[in-house]
């Protein structure tokens, strides 16, 4: 490997390629000898015109028929190509203007010499003269067989070689390795390196071949070590750096891309100081000048700004010049946001104009033109500002254009349209058509309705440039939850079916204690209608669970299945109401080895209450659920993927009891809100929900609650974090009692009362569910650079504020302890239930419980959550979470839009909460929606 030298003669520093207009001037040369010699030599100019016909590169030239007079000897008899290997002799004769017959002269020879040199096609080349015979002795440049790169860390070769001019099979040249190292250098200062070297090195391979190689050393990234600004007596260096997009390198600073150097940078943060004085007042303000130098060591950069920053000007005489005759100035004037004696703010000029041109588009004035009109008094610093409404026709839709859907039909476009055809124009509408169209989420992102001129100055032509992507969907993902372990979900989606506008989707779900399957069909426009309708055919299975000894247990299995229609009207812009029927029809099953014994000694076995619970036992069987729905939702979201302004209201009534076995009336009703917070990126978002339940129908029987227990309303993760799933509300918790090891009874304490396991992973948790619940949120997602935001990261910090209440309280199974209990009708003693290692009561051959004949006995009265005494269990049920009283959560979350599906992830600190609450600081969610 050699260096590529750039050193040498000059005729080998080439420069550019000779073109084909050489052969002209070759020519009139010729024609010059020609008329010279006419007279003097008839024969000569036949004879060099021969020998030019027959070709310049012939070794010898063909004898004259009868020459005049023999040539003198510094005429040019033939000329000769040696060396040459791709390119013809004649080819390289072209470049030059050496020709038979002339005169062979220093000077000549110098301008070949050169002309060789433009083409850049040779290494080395050289002319000699042998009594007229000339010589051309050329070495060509070798052909470029590939380029390396060495050394290159932060930027790939995908990202240098397309910014090069040297490539394979090209010939190669020093002038444009000269420019590419010139241009990789220029590269890697645009990523801030400005100490980054480049050094060419050539490799020689056979057959005149060459590899390139450049030899890179990147160096380190060049920061901004310090950013002085001179001139500045109003606002400190702090205040004034605050504003600028460039940062100081600091250690604060070390995750953050801003302290590279970077000259479009400086450039901007000249506008943000000027932006920042003007909003201020100071409207005499000018950046004199702007350096960045580099520091002795060559890595960092000292930039330096002086400036003026003048006087603070005040607003004075503002008014309103309106030459439409819809707008009357005196009336305007009165309503500008800015008044005499405020201080000077460019940014509320600016916005003042916005917002005058849009209320002129909101009369019909597309082409509304407003100026401020600006009369400084220096004297008494005040800014005198005139808003000029200029005259113009009142404007109406000539045309809407449809262009660039292929698949999507015009209808379904043309109907989000809130301005037809022969309408006076108006720009709210046209937002609010933007918007629509933006939320159908089938063309691109930022999608826009432009403006045109028509075919008069008071016609306008509005245009929908959609570029379609793709809005079929098909995912298959697996992952891990923290709820439900692993998970598998699958669906296939048509956002767009047959470009009509329909959804269709089919989706299957299944996790260890949760399977569903779910068809659904809905169509925005029934008919070509504004009526929209959808239906849904599901089943879902669903194992709710409980911890023992760190071990999951299924309690209850509920399997449902139904179907769901619906169909809405709109009653206004952003309101609609939409009506619904379900049919559901519910299984609810308990593990009969696990909750069901022989309690009266006939041979039939039931669920057991102590065992399992009164409430669960009075929740299982079978049941058919017919549900009529109406809903009023209002809806001015900017978007339905990511909105970040607008709010949602939704208020929803349902009545089971037309028709099926469950009897209640349901209401619920929640509302959210978003801002974006100014120009910065952050959305902030408030949510506030609630729903109460109100059975229609008396279930007979002591802590019976009226609501069967899957029709009541349940509250956790995910849609409260900070707590386990269904962590919230009233619960039913049995525990063991802690027992002697000696005599196999209960352990008291102080009071004589039980003492009982507390660990919260060896206490069975049943979830009992509500008739009341409400739930607010407020939420503030913060901004990421380019990058994260390409990977679909979202961070946010939120709050979450609710509470689960209004069930009956249920009978609980007690653990009688102390001393000897009688059966108040018989007498007889009551006995314990042998329990096994797994804490499962000990049964016989029959599937009967074993007894003990250790007795015990406990005075339960005045305790209100024991109110039955259940002879033959070591454990106590207890019922807590049945109040409305707050719960508060604080934390951090992310969004990420992972290859492996959607993903989540909180850190929750529980701020406030009741007992028997089932926390949950650190959840996540991936591969399955959240």
């Amino acid at each position: 490997m050699n260096a590529i030298s750039e050193t040498g003669a000059a005729p080998l520093q080439s420069t550019s390629v000779a073109k084909a207009s050489r052969a002209p001037r070759a020519g009139r040369g010729r024609m010059a000898v020609l008329l010279c010699c006419g007279s003097m030599l008839a024969g000569v100019p036949g004879a060099a015109f021969a020998q030019q016909q027959a070709g310049a590169a012939q070794p010898a030239a063909q004898p004259a028929p009868a020459p005049a007079q023999a040539p003198r000897a510094n005429t040019i008899r033939t000329i000769t190509v040696t060396g040459a290997e791709r390119l013809e002799p004649t080819t390289i004769l072209s470049y030059i203007r050496l020709r038979v017959g002339q005169e062979y002269t220093s000077t000549a020879a110098d301008e070949a010499l050169k002309d060789l040199g433009a083409t850049e096609l040779f290494a080395n080349f050289s002319i000699r003269n042998d009594n007229g015979n000339v010589v051309i002795t050329v070495t060509e440049n070798p052909v470029i067989n590939r380029i390396v790169l060495e050394g290159n860390e932060r930027l790939k070769p995908d990202k240098i070689l397309p910014e090069i001019k040297l490539s394979p099979r090209q010939i190669f040249t020093r002038s444009k390795v000269r420019a590419d190292v010139a241009r990789i250098i220029e590269l890697y200062k645009r990523q801030g390196r400005f100490a980054a070297q480049v050094e060419p090195k050539m490799v020689q391979l056979p057959q005149n071949r060459v590899d390139i190689v450049f030899e890179i050393t990147e160096g380190p990234k060049s920061k901004v070590r310090q950013i002085n600004i001179l001139g500045n007596e109003k606002f400190s260096d702090g205040e004034l750096r605050g504003e600028m997009v460039t940062k100081q390198a600091r250690l604060t600073s070390f995750f953050s891309s801003n302290t590279s150097y970077d000259p479009d940078r400086l450039a901007f943060d000249q506008q943000k100081l000027r932006q920042f004085y003007l909003t201020q007042g100071y409207a005499d303000f000018r950046v004199v000048s702007a350096v960045a130098e580099l520091t002795p060591d060559q890595r960092d950069f000292i930039i330096t700004y002086v400036v003026e920053e003048g006087q603070q000007y005040n607003f004075g005489e503002v008014k309103v010049d309106s030459q439409l005759r819809d707008f009357d100035s005196d009336v305007m004037s009165t309503q500008l946001p800015m008044k005499d004696g405020d201080v000077y703010n460019a940014k509320t000029v600016e916005d003042t104009v916005e917002q005058l041109t849009e209320l002129a588009g909101r009369y019909g004035y597309a082409f509304a033109d407003v100026q401020p009109r600006f009369n400084r008094d220096p004297a008494n610093l005040k800014m005198n500002v005139t808003f000029v409404l200029r005259e113009a026709p009142r404007v109406y839709v000539e045309r809407v254009d449809i262009n660039g859907n292929t698949l999507t039909q015009d209808k379904v476009v043309r109907r989000e349209f809130r301005i037809a055809e022969g309408d006076a124009f108006n720009s709210l509408a046209v937002q609010r058509t933007t918007a629509r169209i933006n939320s159908l989420a089938y063309f691109q992102e930022n999608f826009e309705v432009s403006q045109s001129e028509g075919s008069a100055p008071d016609r306008i032509i509005l245009e929908a440039n959609v570029e379609e992507r793709p809005t079929g969907e098909l995912q298959f993902s697996a992952g891990f939850s923290s709820i439900e372990q692993f998970i598998l979900a699958g669906s296939i989606r048509q956002r767009n079916f047959r470009g009509r506008g329909q959804t269709i989707g089919l989706s299957v779900n299944y996790s260890q204690f949760s399977r569903s399957a779910q068809v659904s069909f809905s169509d925005p426009y029934i008919f070509d209608r504004n009526i929209s309708g959808g239906i849904d055919l599901y089943r879902r299975d669903f194992n709710s669970f409980n911890f023992t000894n760190n071990d999951r247990n299924t309690t209850f299995k509920q399997a449902t299945t139904g179907f769901s229609a619906r169909a809405g009207v709109p009653l206004t812009e952003y309101m609609s109401l939409i009506g619904s029927y379900t049919l559901n029809y519910d299984d609810v099953t308990l593990d009969e080895n696990l909750f069901f014994s022989d309690i009266d000694g006939d041979g039939t076995r039931e669920c057991d209450s102590r065992l399992a619970g009164r409430f669960l036992c009075d929740t299982i069987g079978t049941r058919l659920s017919s549900i009529v729905g109406l809903s009023l939702n209002y809806n001015s979201l900017n978007s339905r993927v990511r909105p970040s302004r607008g709010k949602t209201i939704a208020l929803s009534g349902e009545f089971a009891g037309l028709g099926g076995d469950v009897r209640y009336v349901r209401f619920r009703g929640r509302a959210q809100q978003f801002w974006n917070v100014g120009n910065s990126g952050f959305i902030f978002s408030l949510l506030a929900e609630g729903g109460t339940i109100i059975p229609l129908r008396d279930r007979p029987g002591a802590g019976v609650d009226d609501v069967f227990l899957n029709d009541r309303f349940f509250l956790g993760e995910p849609q409260f974090r900070g707590f386990a799933i269904r962590g919230v509300g009233p619960r039913i918790l049995t525990q063991q009692s802690i027992l002697n090891d000696l005599t196999n009874t209960p352990v008291l304490d102080a009071n004589g009362n039980p003492t009982y396991i507390t660990e919260r992973n060896r206490v069975r948790d049943d979830a009992i569910g509500g008739r009341n619940y409400y739930l607010g949120r407020a939420e503030l997602e913060i901004p990421l650079g380019s990058g994260a935001r390409e990977l679909g990261l979202r961070p946010s910090i939120w709050a979450d504020v609710g509470a689960l209440w209004g069930v009956e309280t249920p009978v609980l199974t007690v653990n009688p302890a102390g001393t000897q209990l009688v059966d108040a009708t018989t007498g007889l003693p009551v006995y314990s239930t042998s329990i096994g290692p797994d804490g499962q009561p000990i049964r016989d051959a029959n599937g009967n419980i074993t007894r003990v004949a250790t007795p015990s006995a406990f005075d339960v009265n005045g305790d209100p959550n024991r109110r039955e005494i259940v002879a033959g269990t070591n454990t106590s049920e207890f019922f807590l979470g049945n109040s409305p009283s707050p719960r508060v959560t604080a934390g951090i979350g992310v969004n990420w839009n992972s290859p492996f599906g959607p993903f989540r992830i909180d850190f929750a600190q529980t701020i406030r909460k009741v007992e028997g609450d089932d926390e949950r600081r650190f959840t996540f969610n991936v591969g399955t929606q959240f």
